[in-house]
This record gives C-alpha cells, sequence and structure tokens, in this order.
C-alpha cells in the first residue's frame, strides 16, 4: 500500500532546507483581473521561480488589507469570483502547475462555505494551505470543526507585539509556515523595511522547527534579500498586485509578471 503523497507546502520547504535555500513566496489575489487570468498568473510565477503562492480569496470587507489588495479584491470580486469559483480554478490550474498553493482568506467566507465542506473542497481542488487572518489561534483550538482535515496546513500569523508566551503557543500548532508579520497595521509595499525583524524572528524560531517567512512590506529585490536573510523567506504582495493593476488588460501580463518577479527570487534564492 503505498503512502499519501506529502504536502507540496512541506516538501518545498524541506527541498530548500536541503539545498540550504530561502523561500520565496508570492501573494495574488484570485479573480484579479479574471480567474481565467489567475491560471496565467500563477503559471507565470512558477516560471519565475516562486516556491509558494498564497492566493487571496476575494472579501468585501479585507481589513487586514491595504489600498492595492482591498482595490484588488474589490475588482475579483466585481468580475464574478467566488469561493466555488475559486476551488474550480485550482482545479484547472493543477493541469498545468503543482506549486504549492495557499488559500489567503477570511472566515467570513469560509463560515459562508461551510468550514467542513471548505477544508474537503479545498484540498481535493489541489490547495495546500490556508491562512485564515481573522480567526485568532486560540478560538481555532476551542473549535475542531474549523479545521475539518490534515489535508491542509494551517498558517499562523504572528505580529510584532505578540509576547513571548503567545509566541510559544501559537508555534506549537504551526504547521507549513509561520508568517511572520513585520510592521503593524495593513499590507502594502514601504520605503524601507521594519525594524526589529531579525530579533523577532529568532525568537520565534527558538519555539518551532516550522520555516518563518516575513512579509508586509517588501517590494524589491534588496529588500528581498534582506529579508530572507534573517529569515527561512520572504512574502511579496502588494508590488506584485500593483503591476497587476496596472497591467491587467495587457496581453503580455504574464510575461511581465515573470519579468518582474524573477529578480525577487533571484535576490532570495542566491543568498
Amino acid at each position: 500500500m503505498s503512502s499519501a503523497p506529502a504536502n507540496r507546502i512541506d516538501a518545498r520547504f524541506s527541498q530548500l532546507k536541503t539545498t540550504g535555500k530561502k523561500a520565496f513566496v508570492a501573494y495574488v489575489c484570485a479573480g484579479d483581473p479574471t480567474l481565467e487570468a489567475t491560471i496565467d498568473i500563477v503559471v507565470a510565477l512558477e516560471k519565475a521561480g516562486v516556491d509558494v503562492v498564497e492566493l487571496g480569496v476575494p472579501f468585501s470587507d479585507p481589513l487586514a488589507d491595504g489600498i492595492v489588495n482591498q482595490m484588488a479584491a474589490d475588482r475579483a470580486l466585481k468580475a464574478g469570483a467566488t469561493m466555488p469559483k475559486v476551488l474550480e480554478m485550482i482545479r484547472q490550474l493543477r493541469r498545468r502547475s503543482q506549486v504549492p498553493l495557499v488559500l489567503f482568506t477570511y472566515l467570513n467566507p469560509v463560515y459562508a462555505y461551510g468550514f467542513e465542506r471548505f477544508h474537503h473542497d479545498a484540498a481535493h481542488a489541489g490547495a495546500d494551505g490556508v491562512l485564515v487572518l481573522d480567526l485568532p489561534p486560540d478560538e481555532a483550538a476551542e473549535n475542531p470543526e474549523l479545521k475539518a482535515t490534515n489535508e491542509l496546513r494551517h498558517i499562523q500569523l504572528i505580529a510584532p507585539t505578540t509576547p513571548p508566551a503567545r509566541i510559544a503557543s501559537i508555534a506549537k500548532s504551526a504547521e507549513g509556515f509561520v508568517y511572520y508579520v513585520s510592521r503593524l497595521g495593513v499590507t502594502g509595499a514601504q520605503v524601507e523595511i521594519a525594524t526589529g525583524i531579525g530579533e523577532q524572528v529568532a525568537a520565534i524560531q527558538a519555539v518551532t522547527e516550522v520555516p518563518v517567512c516575513v512579509g508586509f512590506g517588501v517590494s524589491n529585490p534588496e529588500q528581498a534579500a534582506t529579508v530572507a536573510s534573517m529569515a527561512d523567506g520572504v512574502v511579496v504582495g502588494s508590488a506584485i498586485v500593483k503591476l497587476i493593476e496596472k497591467k491587467g488588460d495587457c496581453a503580455d501580463l504574464p510575461q511581465q509578471l515573470e519579468a518582474f518577479v524573477k529578480p525577487l527570487v533571484d535576490a532570495v534564492h542566491a543568498l
């Protein structure tokens, strides 16, 4: 009897560890500019060398997101993106790509879809993980229905203000990778990276063997390399989404995205 295939997120981070490389995680909003275009976008990101793709599930009230990602969600919703359609898009995407996928979502769309049904359908569509931005870890621990399957890795968030005892508690249940939010506030590209990243990442790494990736504010190769040098990986979102906003009507959008993202990926992988 053959064993079940390894989760793609786990397999990718294991491969990166073996080769001594840092991870590059890219965020895009599913359905922006269309669900069909999202497939081509993800394939382009994989060609650029991206290790993990976070797919934002469009939501009407994305409180943790800055204006760039808010507008992307609005465009996706207006283009007709829904949870069922996003999952169908992932099923189609899996015919062309095996890049690890994390569904980046708020609790409301999952609640409306149904917790158990969401986990089952997302896993079987081809998703590998889920990051629910507004679900406190202790709330999830007390409600087992919020994690109805072991097939999806539940990515945990840790912020600069998270106290040491809570970091240890969150780290205990960490799966796939820990997403360290490097600054307070909402998502968005920044001129300068946040301070104290190295110390905070080290504190998290001291209490978990799960990789720690840092996001919120990274927008160019220099910033990506600097942040990745202090962590196991870096997350870039708003800078990519901004390019999709500007070039969404262009027939060569995937090629432009690949050209934009590849230098960032190369800067991280060169460490």
